[in-house]
Protein backbone atom coordinates (compact mmCIF):
# COMPACT_ATOMS: atom_id res chain seq x y z
CA UNK A 1 0.00 0.00 0.00
CA UNK A 2 1.60 3.39 -0.80
CA UNK A 3 2.42 5.53 2.07
CA UNK A 4 0.64 8.74 0.79
CA UNK A 5 -2.32 7.10 1.70
CA UNK A 6 -1.73 7.01 5.48
CA UNK A 7 -3.77 10.47 5.79
CA UNK A 8 -6.63 8.85 4.39
CA UNK A 9 -6.43 6.26 6.37
CA UNK A 10 -6.26 8.05 9.77
CA UNK A 11 -8.53 10.25 8.87
CA UNK A 12 -11.46 7.55 8.51
CA UNK A 13 -10.46 6.23 11.56
CA UNK A 14 -11.26 9.19 13.41
CA UNK A 15 -14.12 10.57 11.90
CA UNK A 16 -15.75 6.83 12.64
CA UNK A 17 -15.73 7.72 16.32
CA UNK A 18 -15.15 11.40 16.04
CA UNK A 19 -12.21 11.40 16.94
CA UNK A 20 -10.56 14.65 17.74
CA UNK A 21 -6.87 15.00 16.88
CA UNK A 22 -6.15 16.72 20.31
CA UNK A 23 -7.96 13.55 22.05
CA UNK A 24 -4.94 11.25 19.89
CA UNK A 25 -1.89 13.49 20.67
CA UNK A 26 -2.99 13.48 24.32
CA UNK A 27 -3.48 9.87 24.32
CA UNK A 28 -0.31 8.72 22.23
CA UNK A 29 1.78 11.41 24.05
CA UNK A 30 1.96 13.67 20.87
CA UNK A 31 1.54 17.39 20.04
CA UNK A 32 -2.09 18.12 18.35
CA UNK A 33 -0.16 19.83 15.53
CA UNK A 34 1.37 16.48 14.84
CA UNK A 35 -1.54 14.16 14.29
CA UNK A 36 -3.06 17.56 12.27
CA UNK A 37 -0.05 17.31 10.14
CA UNK A 38 -0.58 13.53 9.74
CA UNK A 39 -4.35 14.11 9.06
CA UNK A 40 -3.36 17.04 6.42
CA UNK A 41 -0.32 14.78 4.83
CA UNK A 42 1.94 17.48 5.69
CA UNK A 43 4.44 15.14 7.38
CA UNK A 44 4.41 11.05 7.96
CA UNK A 45 5.48 8.96 11.06
CA UNK A 46 8.90 8.56 11.03
CA UNK A 47 10.86 5.45 11.58
CA UNK A 48 10.63 5.41 15.68
CA UNK A 49 6.75 6.03 16.11
CA UNK A 50 5.84 2.92 14.95
CA UNK A 51 4.81 3.14 18.75
CA UNK A 52 2.71 5.95 18.18
CA UNK A 53 0.95 4.63 15.21
CA UNK A 54 0.15 1.49 16.79
CA UNK A 55 -1.00 3.29 19.65
CA UNK A 56 -3.40 5.46 17.77
CA UNK A 57 -5.10 2.13 16.41
CA UNK A 58 -5.76 1.34 19.65
CA UNK A 59 -7.57 4.64 21.08
CA UNK A 60 -9.53 4.26 17.61
CA UNK A 61 -10.42 0.94 18.35
CA UNK A 62 -9.43 -0.81 14.93
CA UNK A 63 -9.47 -5.08 14.92
CA UNK A 64 -6.51 -6.45 13.64
CA UNK A 65 -6.81 -6.57 10.35
CA UNK A 66 -7.29 -2.16 10.44
CA UNK A 67 -4.02 -2.09 12.76
CA UNK A 68 -1.92 -3.68 9.78
CA UNK A 69 -3.55 -1.20 7.19
CA UNK A 70 -3.15 1.54 9.11
CA UNK A 71 0.44 0.38 9.93
CA UNK A 72 0.87 -0.59 5.96
CA UNK A 73 -0.04 2.41 4.84
CA UNK A 74 3.03 4.63 7.45
CA UNK A 75 5.36 2.42 6.01
CA UNK A 76 5.72 -0.16 8.91
CA UNK A 77 5.36 -4.08 9.71
CA UNK A 78 2.27 -5.60 10.51
CA UNK A 79 1.53 -5.96 14.45
CA UNK A 80 -0.83 -9.16 13.77
CA UNK A 81 -0.45 -12.26 11.29
CA UNK A 82 -2.77 -12.50 8.25
CA UNK A 83 -5.67 -14.52 9.32
CA UNK A 84 -5.70 -18.09 7.25
CA UNK A 85 -8.19 -17.58 4.22
CA UNK A 86 -11.41 -19.35 4.49
CA UNK A 87 -12.41 -20.53 0.83
CA UNK A 88 -14.81 -19.43 -0.72
CA UNK A 89 -18.85 -20.32 -1.10
CA UNK A 90 -21.73 -19.95 0.86
CA UNK A 91 -20.72 -22.48 3.67
CA UNK A 92 -18.56 -21.78 6.67
CA UNK A 93 -15.88 -22.56 4.96
CA UNK A 94 -12.60 -24.99 6.58
CA UNK A 95 -12.43 -24.10 10.37
CA UNK A 96 -8.50 -23.50 11.43
CA UNK A 97 -7.47 -26.78 13.84
CA UNK A 98 -7.21 -24.47 16.78
CA UNK A 99 -10.83 -22.98 16.56
CA UNK A 100 -11.92 -25.98 16.47
CA UNK A 101 -9.57 -26.64 19.31
CA UNK A 102 -10.98 -23.86 21.43
CA UNK A 103 -14.84 -24.40 20.49
CA UNK A 104 -13.89 -28.22 21.81
CA UNK A 105 -12.65 -27.54 24.64
CA UNK A 106 -15.99 -24.66 25.64
CA UNK A 107 -18.04 -27.65 25.15
CA UNK A 108 -16.60 -29.54 27.74
CA UNK A 109 -16.55 -27.01 30.62
CA UNK A 110 -19.18 -27.69 33.66
CA UNK A 111 -21.04 -25.89 35.05
CA UNK A 112 -19.85 -22.71 33.47
CA UNK A 113 -19.34 -22.58 29.90
CA UNK A 114 -16.91 -19.49 30.25
CA UNK A 115 -13.14 -19.95 29.04
CA UNK A 116 -10.62 -17.15 29.05
CA UNK A 117 -7.86 -17.49 25.87
CA UNK A 118 -4.89 -15.90 26.39
CA UNK A 119 -2.59 -15.00 23.68
CA UNK A 120 0.75 -13.69 23.37
CA UNK A 121 2.08 -10.73 21.16
CA UNK A 122 1.49 -10.71 17.56
CA UNK A 123 -1.45 -13.08 17.73
CA UNK A 124 -4.29 -11.02 17.10
CA UNK A 125 -6.79 -10.01 19.84
CA UNK A 126 -8.61 -12.44 19.54
CA UNK A 127 -6.52 -14.36 17.44
CA UNK A 128 -8.22 -16.34 14.15
CA UNK A 129 -11.76 -13.54 15.58
CA UNK A 130 -13.31 -13.74 11.96
CA UNK A 131 -12.96 -18.04 12.20
CA UNK A 132 -14.43 -18.25 15.76
CA UNK A 133 -17.04 -15.74 14.74
CA UNK A 134 -18.16 -17.82 11.52
CA UNK A 135 -17.42 -21.06 13.31
CA UNK A 136 -19.84 -19.52 16.13
CA UNK A 137 -22.49 -19.13 13.76
CA UNK A 138 -22.58 -21.82 12.17
CA UNK A 139 -22.67 -23.96 15.39
CA UNK A 140 -25.25 -21.73 17.41
CA UNK A 141 -27.06 -20.02 14.54
CA UNK A 142 -26.71 -16.51 13.61
CA UNK A 143 -28.82 -15.31 16.06
CA UNK A 144 -27.19 -16.19 18.73
CA UNK A 145 -23.82 -14.93 18.83
CA UNK A 146 -22.53 -11.96 20.51
CA UNK A 147 -19.53 -9.90 19.90
CA UNK A 148 -18.77 -7.33 22.57
CA UNK A 149 -15.59 -5.32 22.86
CA UNK A 150 -15.47 -2.70 25.79
CA UNK A 151 -14.96 0.64 24.98
CA UNK A 152 -12.06 2.16 25.25
CA UNK A 153 -12.91 5.33 27.30
CA UNK A 154 -11.30 5.74 30.69
CA UNK A 155 -13.59 7.48 32.67
CA UNK A 156 -16.90 6.62 30.93
CA UNK A 157 -19.92 6.48 32.56
CA UNK A 158 -22.47 3.83 33.11
CA UNK A 159 -24.72 4.83 29.86
CA UNK A 160 -22.28 5.75 27.78
CA UNK A 161 -20.29 1.78 27.98
CA UNK A 162 -23.55 0.14 28.29
CA UNK A 163 -24.96 1.65 25.02
CA UNK A 164 -21.68 1.05 23.38
CA UNK A 165 -21.65 -2.54 24.33
CA UNK A 166 -26.27 -3.14 24.02
CA UNK A 167 -25.26 -1.10 20.23
CA UNK A 168 -22.67 -4.25 19.56
CA UNK A 169 -25.37 -6.45 20.61
CA UNK A 170 -28.24 -4.85 18.11
CA UNK A 171 -30.06 -3.95 21.49
CA UNK A 172 -31.76 -0.67 21.10
CA UNK A 173 -32.99 1.99 23.69
CA UNK A 174 -30.35 0.69 26.58
CA UNK A 175 -28.51 3.77 28.48
CA UNK A 176 -27.77 1.90 31.51
CA UNK A 177 -25.86 -0.91 33.33
CA UNK A 178 -29.62 -2.36 34.10
CA UNK A 179 -31.37 -2.22 30.93
CA UNK A 180 -28.35 -3.61 29.29
CA UNK A 181 -28.54 -6.72 32.14
CA UNK A 182 -32.36 -7.08 31.73
CA UNK A 183 -31.89 -7.12 27.75
CA UNK A 184 -29.30 -10.02 27.93
CA UNK A 185 -31.39 -11.83 30.15
CA UNK A 186 -34.49 -11.64 27.88
CA UNK A 187 -32.44 -13.04 25.27
CA UNK A 188 -31.29 -15.80 27.18
CA UNK A 189 -34.89 -16.50 28.24
CA UNK A 190 -35.98 -16.98 24.85
CA UNK A 191 -34.57 -20.31 24.81
CA UNK A 192 -31.58 -22.15 23.34
CA UNK A 193 -27.23 -21.40 23.87
CA UNK A 194 -26.31 -18.22 23.51
CA UNK A 195 -22.47 -17.91 22.53
CA UNK A 196 -20.72 -14.54 23.45
CA UNK A 197 -17.33 -13.46 22.44
CA UNK A 198 -15.63 -10.75 24.72
CA UNK A 199 -12.38 -8.90 23.11
CA UNK A 200 -10.02 -7.25 24.79
CA UNK A 201 -11.94 -7.18 28.21
CA UNK A 202 -9.57 -5.60 29.95
CA UNK A 203 -9.49 -2.20 28.58
CA UNK A 204 -11.19 0.63 29.22
CA UNK A 205 -12.88 1.60 32.30
CA UNK A 206 -11.70 -0.39 35.28
CA UNK A 207 -15.38 0.46 37.63
CA UNK A 208 -17.45 0.10 34.68
CA UNK A 209 -15.50 -3.64 33.68
CA UNK A 210 -15.97 -5.15 36.91
CA UNK A 211 -20.23 -4.44 36.99
CA UNK A 212 -19.80 -6.03 33.51
CA UNK A 213 -18.38 -8.91 34.47
CA UNK A 214 -20.94 -8.76 37.73
CA UNK A 215 -23.70 -9.32 34.88
CA UNK A 216 -21.88 -11.81 33.30
CA UNK A 217 -21.40 -13.90 36.34
CA UNK A 218 -25.09 -13.44 37.55
CA UNK A 219 -26.34 -14.40 34.01
CA UNK A 220 -24.44 -17.43 33.54
CA UNK A 221 -25.60 -18.68 37.56
CA UNK A 222 -28.91 -17.94 36.71
CA UNK A 223 -29.22 -19.79 33.14
CA UNK A 224 -26.78 -22.48 33.81
CA UNK A 225 -25.19 -24.25 30.65
CA UNK A 226 -26.94 -21.95 28.36
CA UNK A 227 -24.39 -18.74 27.99
CA UNK A 228 -21.00 -19.63 26.32
CA UNK A 229 -18.37 -16.96 27.01
CA UNK A 230 -15.11 -16.82 25.51
CA UNK A 231 -13.29 -14.25 26.78
CA UNK A 232 -9.92 -12.96 24.86
CA UNK A 233 -7.20 -11.34 26.04
CA UNK A 234 -3.51 -10.91 26.42
CA UNK A 235 -0.99 -9.57 29.27
CA UNK A 236 -3.43 -7.47 31.54
CA UNK A 237 -6.60 -10.01 31.08
CA UNK A 238 -4.06 -12.43 32.92
CA UNK A 239 -3.04 -9.67 35.69
CA UNK A 240 -6.66 -9.36 36.26
CA UNK A 241 -7.74 -13.04 37.00
CA UNK A 242 -3.93 -13.68 38.52
CA UNK A 243 -3.47 -10.59 40.53
CA UNK A 244 -6.80 -8.60 41.15
CA UNK A 245 -8.73 -11.46 43.03
CA UNK A 246 -11.86 -9.84 42.67
CA UNK A 247 -13.29 -10.45 39.46
CA UNK A 248 -15.82 -13.27 40.45
CA UNK A 249 -16.51 -13.42 36.35
CA UNK A 250 -12.68 -14.46 35.85
CA UNK A 251 -12.30 -16.44 39.49
CA UNK A 252 -14.76 -19.14 37.78
CA UNK A 253 -13.14 -18.93 33.99
CA UNK A 254 -11.30 -21.78 32.69
CA UNK A 255 -7.93 -20.10 31.25
CA UNK A 256 -6.64 -21.45 28.59
CA UNK A 257 -3.49 -20.10 26.25
CA UNK A 258 -4.30 -20.07 22.41
CA UNK A 259 -2.48 -23.19 20.47
CA UNK A 260 1.10 -23.21 18.64
CA UNK A 261 1.36 -22.90 15.21
CA UNK A 262 1.72 -26.17 13.53
CA UNK A 263 3.26 -27.31 10.18
CA UNK A 264 -0.02 -27.98 8.94
CA UNK A 265 -1.23 -24.60 9.74
CA UNK A 266 1.90 -23.04 7.71
CA UNK A 267 1.44 -25.27 5.37
CA UNK A 268 -2.27 -23.83 5.10
CA UNK A 269 -0.67 -20.29 5.35
CA UNK A 270 1.33 -20.82 2.54
CA UNK A 271 -1.34 -22.95 -0.08
CA UNK A 272 -3.54 -19.42 0.73
CA UNK A 273 -0.60 -17.22 -1.38
CA UNK A 274 1.34 -19.48 -3.42
CA UNK A 275 -0.61 -22.45 -4.24
CA UNK A 276 0.35 -25.87 -4.23
CA UNK A 277 4.24 -24.76 -4.18
CA UNK A 278 6.24 -26.99 -2.35
CA UNK A 279 7.12 -25.41 1.68
CA UNK A 280 8.94 -27.55 4.11
CA UNK A 281 6.99 -26.68 6.66
CA UNK A 282 8.53 -28.34 9.58
CA UNK A 283 11.58 -26.37 9.18
CA UNK A 284 10.01 -23.01 9.06
CA UNK A 285 8.45 -23.79 12.45
CA UNK A 286 11.52 -25.28 13.76
CA UNK A 287 13.94 -22.20 12.93
CA UNK A 288 10.86 -19.70 13.88
CA UNK A 289 9.99 -21.67 16.49
CA UNK A 290 6.47 -21.49 16.19
CA UNK A 291 6.06 -16.94 16.65
CA UNK A 292 3.38 -16.20 13.98
CA UNK A 293 5.62 -13.30 12.67
CA UNK A 294 8.47 -14.74 12.52
CA UNK A 295 6.99 -17.91 10.56
CA UNK A 296 5.48 -15.84 8.46
CA UNK A 297 8.55 -14.17 7.60
CA UNK A 298 10.64 -16.83 6.98
CA UNK A 299 7.46 -18.22 4.59
CA UNK A 300 7.90 -15.27 2.65
CA UNK A 301 11.74 -15.41 2.37
CA UNK A 302 11.99 -18.57 1.02
CA UNK A 303 9.78 -18.08 -1.55
CA UNK A 304 11.20 -14.70 -2.50
CA UNK A 305 14.95 -16.02 -1.90
CA UNK A 306 14.74 -19.46 -2.85
CA UNK A 307 17.07 -22.12 -0.71
CA UNK A 308 18.50 -19.92 2.46
CA UNK A 309 20.47 -22.34 4.40
CA UNK A 310 19.29 -22.43 8.46
CA UNK A 311 22.01 -20.29 9.53
CA UNK A 312 21.26 -17.56 7.04
CA UNK A 313 17.88 -17.86 7.63
CA UNK A 314 18.23 -17.45 11.44
CA UNK A 315 20.51 -14.51 10.72
CA UNK A 316 17.74 -12.61 8.57
CA UNK A 317 15.29 -13.66 11.46
CA UNK A 318 16.86 -12.35 14.27
CA UNK A 319 16.75 -8.58 12.46
CA UNK A 320 12.89 -9.01 12.46
CA UNK A 321 11.33 -5.57 13.66
CA UNK A 322 9.03 -7.27 16.20
CA UNK A 323 12.03 -8.69 17.91
CA UNK A 324 13.61 -5.39 18.59
CA UNK A 325 10.47 -3.89 19.52
CA UNK A 326 9.86 -6.04 22.30
CA UNK A 327 13.82 -6.54 23.58
CA UNK A 328 14.31 -2.83 23.53
CA UNK A 329 12.53 -1.42 26.37
CA UNK A 330 13.71 -4.39 28.02
CA UNK A 331 17.56 -4.39 27.34
CA UNK A 332 17.85 -0.32 28.08
CA UNK A 333 16.74 -0.69 31.36
CA UNK A 334 19.96 -1.14 33.02
CA UNK A 335 19.12 -2.94 36.05
CA UNK A 336 16.48 -5.54 33.55
CA UNK A 337 19.75 -5.65 31.22
CA UNK A 338 21.64 -7.40 33.86
CA UNK A 339 18.78 -9.53 34.64
CA UNK A 340 18.20 -10.42 30.78
CA UNK A 341 21.56 -11.03 29.36
CA UNK A 342 22.66 -13.85 31.28
CA UNK A 343 19.42 -15.50 30.35
CA UNK A 344 20.49 -14.63 26.55
CA UNK A 345 23.41 -17.22 27.62
CA UNK A 346 21.48 -20.29 28.21
CA UNK A 347 18.74 -22.16 26.79
CA UNK A 348 16.34 -22.33 29.89
CA UNK A 349 14.95 -19.21 32.13
CA UNK A 350 13.06 -21.00 34.81
CA UNK A 351 10.43 -23.36 35.30
CA UNK A 352 6.91 -22.97 33.52
CA UNK A 353 4.32 -21.49 35.75
CA UNK A 354 0.20 -20.62 35.05
CA UNK A 355 1.29 -17.07 35.94
CA UNK A 356 5.20 -15.92 36.26
CA UNK A 357 5.57 -13.60 38.81
CA UNK A 358 8.72 -12.50 38.18
CA UNK A 359 7.98 -9.33 35.51
CA UNK A 360 10.67 -9.68 33.59
CA UNK A 361 9.56 -13.49 33.11
CA UNK A 362 5.88 -12.49 32.47
CA UNK A 363 7.17 -9.23 30.04
CA UNK A 364 9.33 -11.81 27.81
CA UNK A 365 6.46 -13.91 27.64
CA UNK A 366 3.99 -11.39 27.02
CA UNK A 367 6.26 -10.30 24.35
CA UNK A 368 5.93 -13.66 22.74
CA UNK A 369 10.03 -14.37 23.12
CA UNK A 370 9.70 -17.21 25.12
CA UNK A 371 7.37 -19.88 25.66
CA UNK A 372 6.61 -23.20 27.69
CA UNK A 373 8.33 -26.35 26.53
CA UNK A 374 8.10 -29.61 27.89
CA UNK A 375 11.06 -31.97 28.48
CA UNK A 376 11.74 -35.07 30.37
CA UNK A 377 12.28 -33.45 34.08
CA UNK A 378 9.71 -30.99 33.47
CA UNK A 379 8.05 -27.96 31.44
CA UNK A 380 10.72 -24.93 30.97
CA UNK A 381 10.78 -21.16 29.99
CA UNK A 382 12.78 -21.11 26.73
CA UNK A 383 13.69 -18.94 24.30
CA UNK A 384 11.41 -19.74 21.10
CA UNK A 385 13.83 -19.76 18.66
CA UNK A 386 17.59 -19.16 18.08
CA UNK A 387 16.92 -16.22 16.09
CA UNK A 388 15.08 -14.60 19.08
CA UNK A 389 18.03 -15.35 21.29
CA UNK A 390 20.42 -14.12 18.67
CA UNK A 391 18.26 -10.64 18.35
CA UNK A 392 18.46 -10.11 22.00
CA UNK A 393 22.24 -10.57 22.24
CA UNK A 394 22.88 -8.32 19.60
CA UNK A 395 20.46 -5.73 21.32
CA UNK A 396 22.60 -6.02 24.27
CA UNK A 397 25.73 -5.81 22.49
CA UNK A 398 24.29 -2.18 21.61
CA UNK A 399 23.34 -1.06 24.62
CA UNK A 400 26.11 -1.70 27.05
CA UNK A 401 29.13 -4.04 27.52
CA UNK A 402 28.24 -7.96 27.40
CA UNK A 403 30.58 -9.08 28.96
CA UNK A 404 29.96 -12.33 31.99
Amino acid sequence: MPVSEFPAVLSQHMRRIRASAAGVASEIGMSREAINNWRNGDSLPSRKHRDKVLACATYLRLTEAETNRLLASAGFEPEFPVELASAPGPGPGPVPPAVLQVFERLQQLRPYPILMLLSQAHWGQPPEREAMLAHARHHYGADAVLHMQPPFCPGADSAVYFAALATQCGFDGVDSDHAFEARLARRLRDGGQLFCLVSRFEQGDPAQRDVLAGILRSLSEMHSGRLHLLICGGAALADLKYQGGDLSLLNIATAETWPELTATDLQAMARARWGERPVDAARVLRLSGGHPLLADAALTMLADHGMLDDEALTDALAGHPPLWQGFLPLLTDPASRATILPWLRQSRLGPARPYLFDPLLRALYWANLVTPRREDDGTWLQWRCEAIRRAGLMIAEQTGPTSA
